[in-house]
């Protein structure tokens, strides 16, 4: 058998070779991959010469080469199509990953001769610092006894992540809420009931229509569905989503703490903290503790107006329907009505494309003779101004039975200098296919959110891969996807692509006039389910100490005073990939905490004159080009001219 994964790809800019990767090849390329680079590892570690710069950091930036092909497409796959067999696989390949990655971090021999390096010129000075830095927190400095453990916890941890995603895809994708009278989905348009009853077909559901679950607790069909009894449907499953996760999840909260303590934190919180801009569990209970109070009273006078609207008390599935309601007597604005005027492959070129040319000059050429990992994988060039290469951007935007839930961004291939590599990045969504596919703002809204992250990944100018693109914190690296969002509604961008899909007639000013309005309306709702999981999150790896997980979870919502019957957590314990499978543990406060140097940030290009190709020039080259590179706080200071400030949040939450 020839396995594509064991020789570099031929492709434009390494495009992994899609179209002759099987199932098969990736046992035998992990095995041969993990050999491979252990030997690497062991060659450096052991060679007579003294420890240089280029004899070990180098070399370590440049071994594992197979390992990381193998291990980017296969991780890709199954988030984006997974299969029964892909499922295996990573049930398998997680725990010996984890083994193979403690087998490097905990040589120390390796460790040693890390230690014996000396640098003066400062960016190889910042790589030692962080691979000296990671070392210690993967327990290079614990006894043998103390390693042991580590390793154990550390492949039952990734083998329980793994069954986590099983199982919260497969309960997704059951428990869609099958409909069988089309009387009972009224308040939704033709457009979407055409749309449910090809999804209930393709599960084999004829004459029915299947309304499928998105990954967080609120689903897009409860702000239109008339008939209660339905939403009340949806919405129970939605939120009964996980059940088998629900000893599992217990398990990884107990291990991560255990892993911490052996590391010298209290609890898994602090020791993810110590490593994050934040720096302090102290620094984000504080922040948080700020915004409770007043997204909490907010929540409280939203759900009085919409019980007014109502007439009776409202319940959590009542919410986004009567929010509808008032939002449409408010401002005269139906969501529904909007929908036409956001078409799928316009939203893309003439919205978020138009926004990269008009600020970075930027082009994009789609390239048809490049095959995704699926057929909906579109693949486009990308060029700088002058017409140089920058990357490959593909874009997954459809949902499907074998996709998890949410949007995300991937890096296929990572940019080096090092390397001579240029990036190849994925941006996922889960946006229901249609003929034509017409989205919601919120789609549109994640639609620039997530390329931001891929800008974020094309823009990055590094020499070591260690520091290539969104390599940054993990409570940073929201922080330029979330600045993109705002050219979803400058008014020259949606003006651009913000255009019926039948008559190509521009959206009225008037409806962009209450459109952007409406954005005002229901903050409270959104931050307070915000909150409420990030304090889960913060729960789980802070308290957490024992018990079953449906009484903890209620437990502490009521310690941190979000528990509102009417507005659920974004996302309950059991259905929480961000936390247990997806590397966000004691970390999902990152969307707040980065949403602070994004309003400051988007005061800055208010200040400096908007969208102008001198503005992006300055927020490319002094922070999206760094990668990992320099302290990520000093890449704010030396962009924003001084340390974030909190206002502008504050005041675009309605929290002031």
């Amino acid at each position: 058998m020839t396995n594509p994964f064991l020789t570099p790809s031929t492709l434009p800019y390494r495009l992994p070779p899609f179209a002759e990767i099987r199932e098969e090849h990736y046992v035998p390329a992990f095995e041969r991959a993990m050999a491979d680079h252990l030997a690497e590892v062991e060659a450096i570690a052991t060679q007579p010469e003294p420890a240089t710069f280029a004899n070990t950091l180098e070399a370590l930036e440049r071994a594992g080469e197979m390992l990381q092909r193998v291990s980017i497409v296969f991780f890709n796959q199954a988030s984006s199509d997974t299969t029964p067999r892909i499922q295996e696989i990573q049930q398998e390949i997680t725990p010996k990953l984890a083994a193979h990655n403690d087998s490097v971090a905990l040589n120390p021999a390796l460790y040693a001769r890390l230690k014996a390096v000396e640098t003066d010129v400062p960016e190889e000075q910042w790589l030692l610092q962080r691979y000296l830095t990671d070392f210690v927190r993967a327990g290079a400095e614990l006894d043998d006894d103390q390693q042991a453990r580590l390793r154990a916890i550390n492949e039952e941890l990734s083998s329980l992540a793994a069954t986590f995603q099983f199982n919260l895809l497969n309960d997704t994708n059951a428990r869609a809420v099958a409909v069988d009278d089309e009387s009972a989905l009224d308040g939704l348009s033709a457009d979407e009931i055409a749309g449910l009853r090809e999804t209930a077909s393709a599960r084999d559901l004829d004459g029915k229509y299947l309304i499928t679950l998105v990954l967080p607790t609120g689903q897009p069909a409860l702000s239109s569905l008339t008939d209660r009894s339905l939403r009340e449907r949806v919405h129970r499953a939605s939120t009964g989503r996980g059940a088998a996760n629900a000893e599992l999840i217990t398990r990884i909260a107990r291990l991560r703490r255990e892993r911490a303590n052996l590391l010298g934190y209290r609890n898994h919180a602090e020791y993810a903290l110590a490593d994050q801009t934040a720096g302090s569990t102290g620094a984000v209970t504080e922040m948080l503790d700020k915004l409770v109070t007043p997204a909490v009273a907010n929540a409280r006078r939203e759900q009085q107006a919409l019980e007014e609207q109502a007439g009776f008390p409202i319940e959590a599935w009542d919410w986004s329907f009567y929010a509808e309601k008032v939002r449409q007597a408010r401002y005269d604005i139906d969501s529904a009505a909007m929908r036409p005027y956001f078409e799928l492959n316009r939203v893309l070129v003439d919205g978020v494309f138009h926004a990269a040319h008009r600020l970075y000059g930027l082009s994009f050429t789609e390239r048809p003779d490049l095959i995704g990992y699926h057929p909906d994988v579109r693949v486009w060039e990308v060029a700088n101004e002058d017409g140089s290469p920058l990357g490959l951007f593909l874009g997954d935007f459809h949902a499907r039975a074998s996709k998890r839930g949410g949007a995300w961004m991937n890096s296929l291939v990572h940019q080096s200098g090092l390397k001579g590599y240029r990036p190849v990045v994925v941006n996922n969504l889960n946006i229901v296919k249609g003929e034509p596919t017409l989205m919601t703002f919120d789609e549109v809204n994640t639609m620039f959110h997530e390329f931001g992250h891929a800008l974020h990944g094309l823009f990055s100018d590094v020499r070591f891969p260690r520091f290539s693109g969104t390599s940054v914190p993990r409570d940073f690296v929201e922080y330029p996807s979330q600045v993109n969002e705002m050219w979803a509604t400058h008014p020259e961008i949606l003006a651009n692509y913000a255009r019926h899909h039948e008559t190509g007639e521009p959206m009225p000013q008037e409806l962009v006039d209450r459109m952007l309005e409406a954005q005002k309306f229901n903050q409270g709702f959104a931050t307070v389910e915000y909150l409420a999981a990030t304090l889960l999150d913060w729960a789980w790896h802070t308290d957490y100490e024992g018990g079953d997980a449906e009484t903890f979870e209620v437990a502490a919502l009521r310690s941190a005073g979000v528990d509102l019957p009417a507005v659920p957590p974004r996302y309950r314990s059991t259905y929480f990939a961000h936390i247990w499978a997806s590397g966000y543990a004691a970390g999902y406060y990152s969307y707040i905490w980065s949403e602070v140097l994004d309003a400051d940030t988007v005061d800055w290009f208010t200040e400096n004159g908007g969208l102008t190709r001198e503005n992006g020039d300055i927020f490319r080259s002094r922070l999206l080009s760094k990668g990992g590179s320099t302290d990520p706080l000093g890449a704010f200071r030396a962009f924003r001219g001084r340390d974030p400030r909190i206002e502008p949040l504050l005041e675009r939450r309605g929290l002031l």
